[in-house]
């Protein structure tokens, strides 16, 4: 919070602490998913379409968390509670999918075996982000466009 001349708080529209190291990992994260998706799509999309359909989602979701995490409004806060949220399922589900049934993803996905490929960060991200948006509400009236 940042003391206005009158000694109001007034909201800080910067993100400090721990709320910046989960938006840089999640920019990471958005980076690398979004170029293990690209290159999967032009080399081989035909070997394993819902896999690498799968990745491009997720990158397309950590690009919009990302996005939603630094923004300072009620509509980003509920942008980012959608898109972490349906990271959180899309890790759980194809996690689990590719544990039972290793024959529908025969090539990994970002979200395979519970994110494996990268330390398992994708199932623990989206749990440290609900806990970070559980912690940093944004009410309307601190809102900023």
């Amino acid at each position: 919070m940042i003391k206005s001349q009158t000694d109001v708080p007034v909201p800080s529209s910067r993100v400090s602490g721990i709320g910046r190291l989960l938006i840089a990992i999640y920019g990471v994260l958005a980076l690398a998913a979004t170029g293990r998706s690209f290159v999967q799509i032009v080399r081989a999309f035909d070997d394993a379409p819902l896999a690498y359909a799968l990745s491009a989602l997720a990158a397309v979701v950590y690009i919009v968390a990302t996005v939603a995490l630094i923004q300072r409004s009620a509509l980003w806060y509920r942008i980012a509670w959608i898109t972490i949220s349906f990271e959180l399922a899309g890790v759980l589900v194809v996690g689990t999918l590719s544990l039972v049934d290793p024959a529908l993803f025969q090539h990994a996905t970002v979200w395979s075996i519970y994110g494996s490929g990268y330390v398992f960060i994708p199932l623990v991200l989206p749990l440290l982000g609900m806990w970070w948006l559980l912690r940093h509400p944004v009410a309307p009236a601190q809102s900023r466009a």
